[in-house]
């Protein structure tokens, strides 16, 4: 009998299109570019030494697992450590001691990317992932928030409250909006950075900056910012028209705390967002929901992190329910 070759349809994709993980990695380093250097000028020599120990820690925890422990193809090259150590870095104050994003890292490393099997395989996002850990572990250093120092680069820190916490705590003390939008930065001071808060986060426009160069390089498309951003804009400007004394409008939400790096950086992350266009929809409006009712109603005074570490559970559900029909399959 004559064997017969049968035709075999495996899972998309099917046609290359000349990307890698590794060109796409650096790809994501390149747009952290701006974010860094206004990071390094604001906060100085320790925002330098933090980013440069955690992205050395994540690389070396990754490659003692796979060499001692999953002893697989190593991967550091790839750029994903990389990464994760420099998002891990832009998540915390430019004052937590080293031995801390040390630990952060291993955990990042260790726990949320390499105990599932390494990349493509973990559910949740490793840096934020070890930036949560030292957040409930470390809540004293993890709330000290340097103010920025603007080119002096081995001066001493001071620290004070970000914006978001200058808020939260007026409210607590019965302050009106007037009262505390006196004491917050104007609207230039949070596109440029001139603000306290992690290393990562304080310049609005750097961080628009990395995202359009994104977009313009395919590596994220517009769907998971943009959902995000939007309903975070839709749910604080109906509470700030409810009560203006209490709830901030939408432009300093946007503007402040965690919520453009995470939106930009953190959300988009391939391996832990959906798969398609009305899944990643579906998966940004959650986040926004999310972010907009911890900061408001919960007792941080940021909630990004927490939002999307939550949606990222959601994902395989999220891809089960919106799935692409295959080819030939009946609607």
């Amino acid at each position: 009998m004559n064997s017969v070759k049968k035709f075999t349809v495996s899972p998309s994709p099917h046609i290359h299109s000349g990307e890698s993980v590794q060109k796409i990695m650096y790809g994501v380093l390149y747009a952290l570019i701006p974010a860094f250097l206004v990071s390094v000028y604001a906060f100085g020599f320790d925002a330098l030494l933090i980013t440069f120990t955690a992205v050395v820690s994540c690389v070396l925890f990754e490659w003692l697992i796979q060499r001692y422990v999953l002893r697989g193809k190593n991967t550091i090259l790839d750029g994903s450590a990389v990464i994760t150590g420099v998002l891990l870095a832009f998540n915390v104050p430019s004052s937590l001691p080293l031995w801390m994003i040390v630990v952060g890292s291993l955990v990042a490393i260790g726990v949320a990317k390499m105990s599932f099997g390494g990349l493509g395989k973990n559910p949740f996002n490793p840096a934020l992932v070890g930036r949560v850990f030292l957040l409930m572990s470390f809540p004293a250093h993890m709330t000290q928030w340097p103010k920025p120092m603007m080119g002096k680069f081995f001066a001493d820190a001071v620290t004070g409250p970000t914006p978001l916490a200058v808020i939260k705590e007026g409210i607590a003390k019965g302050n009106s909006m007037t009262e505390i939008m006196a004491e917050f930065p104007n609207i230039s001071d949070l596109l440029l950075g001139f603000i306290g808060g992690s290393i990562g986060e304080i310049s609005a426009i750097a961080i628009i900056i990395g995202g359009i160069y994104m977009l313009y390089k395919k590596i994220i498309t517009w769907h998971i910012p943009v959902s995000i951003l939007a309903t975070i804009a839709l749910f604080s400007a109906v509470l700030h028209l409810v009560d203006m004394n209490v709830y901030i409008s939408p432009l300093y939400h946007i503007l402040t705390g965690g919520v453009l790096l995470g939106a930009v950086f953190m959300a988009t992350d391939m391996v832990t967002s959906p798969m398609t266009n009305k899944g990643m929809l579906l998966y940004g409006f959650g986040i926004g929901v999310i972010t907009i009712a911890i900061r408001t109603f919960g007792a941080y005074p940021e909630g990004i992190s927490f939002a999307i570490l939550i949606m990222n559970a959601c994902v395989p559900l999220i891809n089960k329910s919106f799935r692409p029909k295959m080819f030939g399959e009946k609607k």
